[in-house]
């Protein structure tokens, strides 16, 4: 039997098994029982199958054979064997699997020959079963009760502790279990069809009680019954079919029969073909029938069901009746309930309309009974390739490709260019689909022998030079061009012919065009470069474009084999025909740029095994060229990892690649040594050519030196010269300066990884040590130049280089490294600290902001935000690995709502990784942040705050943004949260109001923006720090009321939530913390009260004895600025040091004892308190568990059993009362723009999302 303690799972297990066409085998049970034929009555067409007409019931005593030949059974009651081994149930058989099927089905037509009923109570209680309830229908009950009464009396046995039932089962067992289910339905009517199915007792009794059940509220009957009653419908649908042919086959037999001449023509076997006749359209009519009492009493009321399993049960299964026997069932009174069910709101009853649709329009011949339903449901169909549902949306596009084979006028243009962009969608089950459809569209060849003979008059190597043209127009009409991999991989398993048709790609760009073939413009040169580069890496690395998939899968072997292939056939065409590509285009930048990525594919062992050394010379030469004529950096680049690639010492050409590389870099260092010297003695009267000779050889060195070790050319002595006179004389150009700086980098770089992988002596050490030390210097010098390129540069540099050689360059067992280790001073971090809040933390120009239409200002806009979030991410980084002083994150932390949507991400890492570090010194950080804030405003409205002020609302939702930062788990927090008060307070308290006693002090308000924090102390702490709060408050603070005091009220009040009533201040506006502390208690049971208390109480008393270990950091000064903003408000006639005494500021900075035993001390004073008021609390804390456990069992209670109501109230089936009628005209609902709406993406395929790897704004910053 089912227990209450199977957890619930929706299954969605395939049943497709249970619905195959079934046997015109007739059962050999059957054929055996002569009377059973004798049973059928009905044969007139019209009649009804109800159960008023059942034969007469055997008396009990005539039924004792039935009952001893039954499953275990006494009048009804479920018997088991004495070994408890053996299943003795039709439930307990078909959920353990391991009979035959037919054989259990055999089994039961056996014992319902033997005695109906019980056999028909057998299997009712199979359903009952089936469905998790553990009553059991008696004999008595079968046969006295009618079945709304029975299944009444069965809803009261179910189990009320656990929602779980077989079909929702987990695990395998349930799984299989279901698929058996299935397939006894469609057993017991294959087996039954030729006699029992027409007694007009079984299937009568069963539809009686599957209809019943299926309009049970209990949601487990009306699941059970309806998959029960729709593969029911599908194996009625299918004995349908049979009768159906054998009337067809009958007639024409009859036919030919009675067409031969009245001599030849056999009267006794005409009669006898009327009576088969008959006789079959009698079982037709009954057969229709019991579909009709299925469809109207089951189908029709749970199609639109609360629950979307029956809904897609329901959906599925006509699906199969419309593909089975569509003369019956295709027409628009059935295909309606499909289309209407594609607004479900649910996604997999979407799917199964979507499935059902797919095979009904593979079928060609089905098409014309499909042409009104098109018509009709088009719009929602394509609409739904953008539907919110990834597998949905998939489905949809595969069924619009069906749709376009069918009829390609049944598509509209537009239609078709909405599912056309899909193809650069970032989800690639979507983008596949989509390019499936693009392919079959514009990209498969219609008459491929015309198309090659056409190529072959031309003198093509291949044909397919019209649709590479065709996929290059389109690749430019789409306005992606960045994203022309995403194309590529969309394509891929389509139209992967056409796209490794390199040689016509080849032909295309190097061959002038022959008569009747147009010429290739500009645009579309480039476009085919780019996209058979995309396509050879495509087929070299065999895996998507970056941004597609969860990453790299293991390729199989034939996948893997493949790749190979495709490599070596590439390699093979490139290798000849790339250097006759650059030659061609060698002036073009972008073109020459995509075309050196070519040779990183290549396999290049194919040099030496093809002896085609010649061809390596040849493209050596070409590239070489290149460098020469280029300064530009991507091209620079590309050939600067050519010759890397080439230069790999695993491949014998290494040594030739070597050579060529040596004499291009000599050559441009005597040309940079020699430009340097003329520059640096013309100094101010140098011209426009001596900068250019300058500039140009020192990009290309630097591209180079970027991917190659060049330090025994020593690039760093005339890089530095530069430097230094263009801060001596400031008239250095910028772009001299920037890659003079990234020069120096590299050759730095390039000289620690020589001591890294070696040996060093202390000579080594200390010159590179000297060398790093001048760079920095230079860099910080740099940081005060006036163009802000260098300065961006120096700061990026600075920061590389300072987290290079930190504190970690010497872990790993690399100790001998220490002498190059720096750690900033007070004055560059200072610096570094200036420049960011000058340079990040800005506004966006008014005037660009304004020019909306612009796409290249808005271009511009995102490059430079994304520069200013490199900038910061550097900075953040030096402060996480503690390179940089966490009290410099205060002014960072400040901006965190500010500039959330720029960079809200970086701050919010920053401060997460810093708590990782340190809690306490990072909950100081965020203090000092909120009262640098808080000075800000002070010096901007004066002491006299307008607490409804939006500034003053500002800090109090950063406040309440850093409290939330802290997590649920106040254990781990404790100290931080408590340092944070005392820090807050503290400030609170630090300047008296200069006009006396009775005014408050200059920063009361602050206690205001500290009350956010409240909810994160535990509840001992609280009174804590509440009594630390009272050593500021004088006699008369706490009796003020006056409105300048709210902040203390408020904050006091704040602490005092959950505590003793009596010591609460009484305001009107109360604070919002209270209310957000009595919530975080709402739902908290007895168990976790006491367990609670005991947590706190031991956490409690071991802080009261770790006064010799617990270190808490004093107060943290703000940070000198160079900055124009004031950062903290403290003018010195207003604000005089308050008096020393224990506890204070002073004390709490300069006595380490007092930093450790803060808390304990303020514990220890307070511990007689604790003793008189810790009954109480108890006590409280314990009626308040009683009334939380009270209103738990009433809101569990209150949860509303099942209500069966329609899954939408907007009218789409208003028309129910017409579907009971045979024939029906198709009565569609209005289009639901708004529904649409709702289910699909707001942009399906956005771009920005698809260019985050190249822009990096999501990717990781630490």
């Amino acid at each position: 039997m089912i227990t209450s303690e199977l957890p619930v799972l929706q299954d969605s297990s395939n049943e497709s098994g249970a619905t195959d066409a079934v046997s015109l085998s007739m059962s050999m049970s059957e054929i055996e029982d002569p009377e059973a034929k004798g049973k059928k009555k009905r044969g007139r067409p019209g009649k009804q199958a109800t159960t008023a007409n059942k034969k007469p019931r055997k008396a009990p005593a005539d039924k004792s054979a039935g009952v001893a030949r039954g499953r275990g059974k006494a009048n009804g009651v479920v018997q088991h064997n004495g070994e408890g081994g053996d299943p003795v149930t039709l439930f307990e058989v078909v959920r353990l699997g391991k009979s035959a099927m037919q054989s259990v089905v055999d089994d039961w037509i056996e014992s319902y020959k033997q005695d109906r009923d019980i056999a028909l109570l057998d299997l009712i209680n199979f359903f009952i079963q089936c469905s998790g309830c553990k009553g059991t229908v008696r004999i008595e009950m079968f046969r006295n009760m009618q079945n709304a009464e029975i299944i009444r009396k069965m809803t009261e046995e179910f189990d009320e502790d656990s929602g779980d039932y077989p079909l929702t089962m987990p695990g395998p067992l349930w799984k299989k279990f279901r698929y058996n289910f299935c397939e006894f339905i469609c057993v017991l009517i294959r087996q039954c069809q030729y006699s029992i199915i027409y007694d007009e007792y079984m299937m009568d009794t069963v539809i009686s009680l599957l209809t019943g059940l299926s309009d049970s509220q209990v949601r487990a009957f009306r699941h059970t019954s309806t998959l029960a009653a729709m593969k029911l419908m599908t194996a009625l649908v299918n004995v349908a079919l049979n009768l159906s042919i054998h009337q067809d086959n009958t007639q024409r037999q009859y036919e030919t029969e009675r067409n031969k001449m009245a001599g030849k023509r056999a009267n006794d076997k005409l009669e006898l073909l009327l009576q088969k006749r008959k006789e079959l359209q009698e079982n037709q009519d009954e057969i229709e029938n019991m579909m009709n009492s299925i469809f109207k009493g089951i189908f029709v009321h749970r199609y639109r069901d609360a629950i979307a399993e029956i809904r897609a049960i329901c959906i599925e299964e006509i699906g199969v009746w419309m593909k089975m026997y569509s003369d019956a069932f295709l027409n628009d009174s059935y295909l309606k309930y499909v289309g209407w069910t594609l607004h479900d709101r649910q996604g997999e009853v979407r799917l199964k309309c979507l499935k059902a649709l797919q095979n009904l329009y593979t079928n060609r011949e089905l098409f014309p009974k499909l042409e009104l339903f098109t018509n009709r449901f088009k719009d929602r169909i394509v609409s739904m390739t953008l539907d919110k549902e990834y597998d949905v949306a998939v489905e949809a596009i595969r069924l619009v490709t069906l749709i376009l084979q069918g009829s390609e006028d049944a598509l509209s243009n537009e239609d078709c260019e909405n599912v056309y962009h899909l193809v650069y969608s970032a989800h690639r089950p979507v983008a596949v689909a989509a390019g499936e459809f693009l392919h079959r569209k514009l990209f498969s060849r219609h008459d491929p022998l015309a198309e090659e003979a056409l190529a072959k008059r031309r003198g093509r190597s291949s044909p397919n030079g019209n649709l590479i043209r065709m996929l290059v127009l389109f690749f430019l009409e789409s306005e992606l061009h960045e994203h022309a991999a995403y194309l590529v991989d969309s394509l891929w398993e389509s139209s992967q012919e056409l796209l490794k048709d390199w040689e016509c790609m080849t032909e295309l760009l190097l061959e002038e065009p022959v008569q009747g073939e147009e010429v290739l413009s500009d645009r579309q040169e480039s476009a085919l470069i780019e996209l058979t580069v995309c396509t050879i890496r495509q087929a070299a690395e065999a895996h998507p474009p970056v941004g597609r998939g969860t990453g790299k899968r293991v390729l199989t072997a034939k996948e893997r084999k493949t790749q190979i292939d495709d490599k070596n056939k590439l390699t093979e065409h490139f290798i000849m025909a790339l250097p006759m590509l650059l030659s061609k285009y060698q002036a073009d930048s972008e073109k020459v740029a995509n075309l050196l990525q070519i040779p990183t594919f290549f396999d290049l062992d194919v040099y030496s095994a093809g002896r085609m050394e010649k061809h390596l010379d040849a493209l050596l030469k070409q590239i070489r060229l290149v460098v020469e004529k280029h300064i530009e950096a991507d091209v620079l680049e590309a050939c600067s990892k050519t010759y890397s690639i080439l230069c790999s010492e695993e491949y014998t050409i290494m040594n030739r690649v070597d050579i060529a590389r040596s004499q291009l870099i000599d050559e441009m260092v005597d040309r940079f040594t020699h430009s340097v010297e003329e520059l640096l003695q013309e100094a101010e009267e140098a011209d426009d050519d001596d900068i250019y000779n300058v500039l140009s050889t020192l990009k290309r060195l630097t591209a180079f030196h970027n991917a190659h070790d060049l330090t025994r050319w020593d690039l760093f002595g005339n890089c530095y010269r530069l430097l230094k006179a263009g801060i001596e004389q400031g008239s250095m150009p910028e772009q001299i300066a920037v890659q003079a700086l990234q020069c120096s980098h590299y050759s730095i770089l390039w000289q620690l990884v020589k001591i890294t992988d070696g040996a060093p002596s202390k000579d080594d050490l200390i010159a590179l040590r000297r060398v790093v030390k001048s760079f920095l210097a230079v860099c910080q010098q740099c940081l005060s130049n006036v163009n802000t390129p260098v300065k961006e540069q120096a700061f990026m540099l600075l920061c590389d280089l300072l987290m290079i050689f930190s504190h970690q360059l010497v872990s790993g067992g690399r100790e001998g490294l220490q002498p190059l280790v720096f750690n900033p001073d007070s004055t560059l971090q200072n610096e570094l600290l200036t420049f960011v809040l000058d340079h990040v933390f800005i506004d966006q120009d008014d005037e660009n902001q304004s020019m909306e239409g612009d796409e290249e200002d808005e271009a511009n806009k995102i490059e430079a935000l994304h520069k200013r979030r490199n900038l910061l991410a550097s900075f953040s980084k030096l402060i996480i690995y503690d390179i940089v002083d966490m009290p410099a994150a205060a002014d960072i932390f400040k901006h965190y709502m500010k500039y959330y949507n720029d960079y809200g991400d970086i701050i919010k890492e920053t401060l997460s990784k810093t708590r990782q570090t340190d809690k306490i010194l990072c909950a100081k950080t965020l203090i000092l942040s909120l009262q640098q804030l808080f000075n800000e405003l002070l010096q901007d409205q004066g002491p006299t705050l307008d607490r409804t002020s939006s500034h003053v609302s500002g800090i109090k939702e950063l406040a309440r943004r850093f409290a939330l930062t802290f997590g649920l788990d106040q254990i781990k927090t404790r100290e931080a949260v408590a340092t944070l008060h005392k820090d807050g307070i503290e400030f609170a308290f630090k300047y008296q109001n200069p006009r006396g006693g009775e005014y408050p002090p200059l920063n009361l308000a602050f206690l205001e923006v500290l009350s956010e924090f409240s909810s994160k102390l535990l509840r001992q702490d609280k009174k804590t720090v509440h009594s630390y709060l009272e050593k500021f408050m004088s006699e008369s603070m706490s009796e003020r009321r006056e409105d300048v005091w709210l902040p203390l009220i408020s904050y006091r009040n704040s602490l005092l939530t959950g505590g003793d009533d009596a010591d609460r201040m009484s305001v009107t506006s109360g604070s919002s913390s209270k209310t957000s502390s009595v919530r975080s208690k709402k739902a908290r049971t007895p168990a976790i009260h006491k367990k609670r208390i005991e947590e706190e109480s031991s956490v409690e008393g071991s802080w009261m004895l770790r006064n010799d270990t617990l270190q808490t950091p004093g107060a943290l000064q703000t940070p000198q600025l160079t900055s124009t903003v004031l950062r903290e408000n403290r003018p010195a006639e207003h604000m005089p040091d308050p008096d020393s005494e224990p506890g204070s500021e002073n004390d709490f900075v300069h006595n380490p004892q007092m930093q450790m035993s803060w808390l304990g001390q303020q514990k220890m004073e307070e511990v007689n308190r604790k003793d008189r008021s810790g009954m109480n609390y108890i006590k409280s804390r314990s009626n308040q568990g009683v009334r939380q456990t009270v209103r738990g069992l009433m809101e569990d209670d209150a949860e509303p059993i099942f209500e069966d109501v329609m899954m939408s109230s907007r009218g789409q089936l208003e028309d129910m009362n017409e579907e009971f009628e045979d024939t029906m005209v198709i009565d569609l609902p209005p289009s639901r723009n708004r529904r649409e709406r709702a289910e699909l993406r707001p942009d399906f395929f956005d771009s920005a999302a698809m260019i985050e790897d190249e822009s990096g704004f999501t990717m990781p910053m630490f």
